[in-house]
């Protein structure tokens, strides 16, 4: 509800406007009046007011309510259809060279070792990483590779069977 008041005041004095409402909360009670009066110091502390008047309206309108988190997370195995050789490599200027093996993988049993260079697959040059990650990922398990290496200048072919991807724990 709001109410104009007029005053009566001489009119060499400007008659200043003001205005009530009242501002109610959450359950019905008042929280206060905001009066604003039109004046220039008036209409800034009318505001200041109304907006200390309303935060507390909010604030009471918030409970804190006690709230329990539980968070269990289960270890999922994530299954992979692509093929898996078991290396670490890195290429450089187009030469593909095997940084490390992985036991029991399909690389350790046909023998490649650290300093290995990967030049064919499958009769495809690789000469980049993404070449030799796309032809192995892109096989599926239990495919025969033909990889011609380098070790120690000297050209040799292997044939490793592609397995899955070991099952990683998210």
């Amino acid at each position: 509800m709001s109410v104009d008041r007029d005053t009566t005041e001489p009119a060499d004095h400007p008659i200043p406007l003001r205005r009530e409402a009242l501002l109610p909360s959450e359950r019905g009670r008042g929280l206060g009046t905001v009066a604003v009066v039109c004046t220039m110091a008036g209409v800034a502390s009318g505001l200041a007011l109304a907006t200390t008047l309303m935060a507390m309206q909010v604030a009471e309108s918030m409970q804190m309510r006690p709230t329990i988190h539980v968070t269990t997370m289960e270890p999922t195995v994530v299954e992979t259809d692509n093929g898996f050789l078991g290396i670490y490599y890195g290429c450089e200027q187009g030469v593909c060279e095997v940084h490390g093996v992985l036991q029991n993988s399909p690389a350790f049993q046909v023998g490649l070792r650290a300093g290995d260079r990967v030049k064919l697959i499958d009769g495809d040059a690789i000469r980049t990483e993404s070449e030799l990650k796309n032809h192995v990922a892109g096989s599926p398990p239990g495919s025969h590779l033909e990889l011609v290496i380098e070790r120690d200048g000297v050209d040799q072919t292997v044939h490793p069977i592609l397995r899955a991807r070991p099952a990683r724990r998210s």
